[in-house]
């Protein structure tokens, strides 16, 4: 009888061949144990449940094709030990040791979505660094020249702002950096337009968009924006989705407002309240002056009565205080005219104010500074020019070439180097260099003498 005899990698690779082509792709649900990650970028783990395993591989190029994978994007979550998971893969066999496996080319855990489950990480990662510290946010300025809209040009969002701020200040500045609010290069350009404002010069940015799903919300929930918003200068407003909605730059910003339209009424007060608020502080002044009058006539009344006949002093009284009375009152008059002029003065200051009187104040500042600069660095330059003529003159005198050029030579021993001083310093039949004034010499010493 005819015996068909398989060595063990033939018969391998025919089962690694059977369950290729007999399971197409599939999705297995268990619990990953095991998890390693060497070198190559590969991941391995375990895919188990409560009666049993299977080896996995996820191979380092299906990274970034499909969410999933932690790949260092804020919207991606991160396999860890034990996490429950579903697996899209495909059976395969490593024929070396006759083991099958699966070919993991996605993955999302069970029961929670991956961009949340990348949210809370991401969250927890970042609260645990501090960034979420309520002692490092600052405060908001009641009354910002100019404001700073990071959001969509073309969204309902920005109209919203400006009516808001032009029926509560109509005066206060509203600077518009456009960027996109969704997809994958809102993130960077978000960054950019925080840095753009620094650039710019702004009191408070507000940073806004509508509502949306958890995708849509996705670049409010990016690393980069949140550090960015954490090394700003500037203080900012997230005000993103609705009043449920929640992003990781709620946390972070300084301030988080429910809606966008609520961000605009937080940052900018309503300008007929603050008059109306002037006004009522004016008319307690009065009020209040007016009951300090009162209690000093009615004290001078009391006092009148307890004099006995009193005469000229009750009549001198009675002057000074029609005196004091008249001098309260122009006060009080003068003083009232001088707040309606400064209330009026600052109404028109809130209403008209421009930067560009201001602008070219500080461009004449900067002009007569730059003239003065070049005037004192000519004039340095000339007193520098002078000290270094007087420098190199007494160089001049004090160096050995002059002396030199008077008849005088520099004797050296050969081949030492060494400058001869004393006559007892060389021997008869030595090998010198004679340097002058223009050149030098070799010789050779005949006698030595001494004077």
């Amino acid at each position: 009888m005819f015996r068909k005899i398989l060595t063990v990698s033939a018969l391998n690779e025919n089962i690694k061949s059977l369950l290729e082509t007999s399971f197409d792709f599939l999705w297995v649900e268990g619990e990953i144990s095991n998890l390693r990650r060497p070198t190559s970028g590969h991941i391995y783990f375990t895919l188990k449940d409560e009666r049993s395993q299977i080896r996995a591989v996820i191979f380092r190029s299906s990274f970034g094709q499909r969410p999933g994978f932690d790949t260092g994007g804020s919207q991606e979550f991160g396999l860890e030990e034990g996490m429950s998971v579903i697996c899209r893969a495909r059976l395969s066999v490593y024929q070396p040791r006759g083991e099958y496996q699966l070919i993991v080319s996605a993955v999302e855990p069970t029961g929670l979505g991956a961009l949340q489950k990348a949210f809370e990480q991401l969250k927890a990662r970042l609260e645990a660094e501090g960034l979420f510290d309520p002692g490092r946010k600052r405060p908001i300025p009641f009354l910002p020249d100019r404001i700073g809209v990071i959001t969509s040009p073309t969204g309902a969002v920005i109209r919203d702002i400006l009516n808001i701020t032009e029926r509560r200040f109509p005066s206060v500045d509203i600077l518009l950096v456009p960027v996109r609010v969704q997809g994958g290069q809102a993130p960077d350009e978000i960054v950019g337009g925080i840095a753009n404002m620094h650039a710019i010069g702004v009191d408070v940015i507000i940073l806004a968009r509508g509502g949306g799903s958890l995708e849509d919300l996705a670049p409010f929930n990016d690393e980069r924006v949140a550090r960015a918003i954490y090394h700003s200068r500037i203080p900012i407003i997230s005000a993103v989705g609705h009043e449920t909605d929640f992003t990781i730059t709620d946390f972070v910003a300084d301030l988080r407002a429910p809606t966008p339209s609520a961000a605009a009424e937080l940052v900018v007060p309503m300008k007929g309240k603050l008059v109306a608020s002037l006004e009522s502080l004016r008319m307690r002044m009065i009020v209040h002056h007016r009951r300090i009058l009162e209690r000093l006539s009615e004290k001078v009344f009391a006092l009148g009565k307890r004099l006995r006949d009193p005469g000229r002093r009750i009549s001198d009284l009675f002057i000074t205080l029609d005196d004091y009375c008249e001098r309260i009152k122009s006060a009080i008059d003068n003083k009232l005219t001088v707040q309606r002029h400064r209330l009026l003065n600052l109404n028109i200051r809130v209403r008209h104010a421009a930067p560009l009187p201001r602008i070219r104040d500080r461009r004449f500042v900067l002009e007569n500074l730059q003239k003065n600069m070049i005037t004192e660095l000519r004039n340095t330059i000339e007193r520098l020019k002078k000290r270094v003529q007087s420098e190199m003159a007494i160089l001049d005198t004090l160096s050995p070439l002059a002396v030199l050029k008077r008849g005088y030579g520099i004797v050296k021993s050969l081949p030492e180097g060494l400058i001869i001083r004393r006559a007892d310093d060389v021997m008869v039949g030595k090998n010198v260099d004679i340097k002058v004034s223009q050149g030098g010499f070799h010789a050779q010493v005949t006698e030595v003498y001494e004077e």
